[in-house]
């Protein structure tokens, strides 16, 4: 039952392996309380034939780091990109930056795409989330107005949808959670299956 899943964790707390503050929020309409311990290793993006799997890979990497200090509960890992005409875009280094990113967005189409891993003790899965967000047209002076917000600049792809990078977006098909961050309804049921013994396709 995915309302009382903190009933399957024999009163061991959960552990998020993030500092986002975003992830924090919607973790909490999953479990009523848990730990957060973000990893600490340096992000190295793995090598692999499907640039999509770029986010589930590095969520691996944070969870498992994490995982080595608490063996004993459920570590969840979370990393989120967007992805447009086969390029990553993570969290821009300045202000030019945020303005190549978001203007790679403008009047298009592109992926955000956020991958998943779970972890206790020796058992793992996996998982990646694809929503598609379409951009409007965008000027310079929207551009430079968003910048000057300060909200781009932790953002992966230069913007938040949950705050004033609303008003860039067109439209949304998928999950806005996982635009935000965190695809709570798909996390949810992949740990009941999880807690479960069940494994689950990556997908």
């Amino acid at each position: 039952m995915i309302f009382r899943l903190d009933e399957l964790l024999d009163g061991k707390k959960p552990v998020l392996a993030s500092k986002s503050p975003r992830r924090h929020e919607l973790l909490r309409l999953i479990f009523d309380d848990f730990d957060v311990d973000p990893a600490l290793g340096e992000e190295v993006i793995p090598e692999c034939e499907d640039i999509k799997d770029v986010p589930r890979l590095l969520a691996v990497q944070k969870c498992r780091e994490v995982s080595a200090r608490h063996p004993d509960r459920l570590v969840i890992g979370c990393d989120t990109v967007v992805e447009v005409n086969g390029e990553i875009l993570g969290k821009p280094a300045d202000a030019a930056d945020a303005a190549r990113m978001l203007r790679m967005l403008s009047g298009s189409v592109h992926s955000v795409i956020s991958g998943v891993c779970l972890r206790l003790g020796d058992r793992e899965n996996s998982f990646r989330q694809e929503t598609l967000v379409t951009f409007r047209q965008l000027s310079e002076a929207d551009i430079a107005a968003y910048i000057a917000t300060g909200e781009p600049m932790d953002k992966a792809g230069a913007y938040g949808i949950q705050e004033k990078g609303c008003l860039l977006a067109e439209s949304i098909s998928g999950d806005f959670f996982n635009v935000v961050g965190l695809p709570v309804g798909r996390l949810a049921k992949e740990i009941e299956r999880f807690l479960g013994g069940e494994n689950f396709d990556i997908r």
